[in-house]
């Protein structure tokens, strides 16, 4: 014959046990409730004030790294966009100064050609036959052309070296931009990591000698839950007859299990721990960030 108060705990393991949720399944074992069988309803009702209280503080830890977490990732993207940029103008630079280079020997090219039609004429009032004329004729046109493609390839150089620097001048501008906007990401994330790293610590610490008087059979659940959920929520109440993680209806006689401490009751939708909130109204005064007051 089983006590009162083991058959009590076994109805929301079993209805826990069914939720559609599958990562909220298990999270409460029947091995969980051997610290929970002998336990008083005023023990019972300090134990979930505890546990209430562990969130509370562990929802602040949560909420800090957020606010310091996104900067980080901020500070990253921005640091890759400028390590990006900083090789376009690079190779934009590498570009320009080959196109120069092209224009150069293009140009030289043609001083070439300039010379070898000097020679070419100079042998034309030489020859002695018409054939040598022709040939030497023949050189002069193919010169000529030479110098002629030398030089519509440095106008189209040049053209590309305008249009090569008008898109680095962009580039550099925006280079100006984000390294004034890493700039400041990482002034406010130097300022906020200076602000919460104390306030963070001793959040800490309040968490671990929290834990240490909870029940290890609740302690072990809630470590279960929390991860579940991106907002870390494990100890939730009722917020007009609604669970407060989930938001889904409680029915009435669950909602009176709940008001009457007798015994560990879970959400039958999402699986977390659901407290009265009379009884953790009634507790000290929850914790709070400055920190977080000061960034609201």
């Amino acid at each position: 014959m089983q006590p009162e108060f083991q058959k009590r705990v076994l109805i929301p393991l079993t209805t826990f046990k069914m939720s559609a949720t599958k990562t909220t399944k298990g999270a409460l074992k029947k091995s969980y409730l051997h610290g929970l069988q002998g336990m008083t309803q005023e023990r019972l009702e300090e134990e979930l004030q505890a546990l209430y209280s562990l969130q509370n503080i562990d929802s602040l830890v949560d909420e800090i790294r957020v606010l310091r977490g996104e900067l980080p990732v901020e500070v990253q993207e921005l640091e890759e966009t400028i390590d990006g940029l900083k090789l376009r103008v690079a190779k934009q630079q590498e570009e320009i100064e080959s196109l120069e280079k092209m224009i150069a020997e293009k140009k030289n090219s043609a001083k070439d050609s300039q010379t070898l039609i000097k020679k070419y004429e100079s042998q034309q009032n030489k020859v002695r036959n018409n054939r040598e004329f022709e040939s030497l004729t023949k050189e002069l046109e193919f010169q000529k052309l030479e110098i002629q493609l030398s030089e519509k390839r440095v106008k189209e150089y040049k053209a590309s070296i305008i249009a090569k620097q008008e898109m680095m001048k962009q580039s550099e501008d925006l280079l100006a931009d984000k390294n004034k906007d890493l700039k400041a990401k990482k002034d406010e994330l130097e300022k906020i990591v200076s602000e919460t790293e104390k306030e963070e610590k001793d959040l800490l610490k309040k968490s671990a000698d929290a834990k240490s008087h909870i029940d290890q059979t609740l302690l072990n659940a809630y470590n279960r839950i929390r991860p579940n959920f991106k907002n870390g929520l494990a100890v939730v109440t009722i917020e007009r007859g609604a669970c407060s993680g989930c938001f889904v209806k409680i029915p009435p006689q669950r909602q009176t299990e709940i008001t009457a401490h007798k015994k560990l009751v879970v959400c039958e939708h999402c699986g977390r721990i659901i407290v009265d909130k009379e009884l953790i109204d009634g507790n000290k005064k929850a914790p709070t960030s400055k920190v977080l007051e000061n960034h609201a």
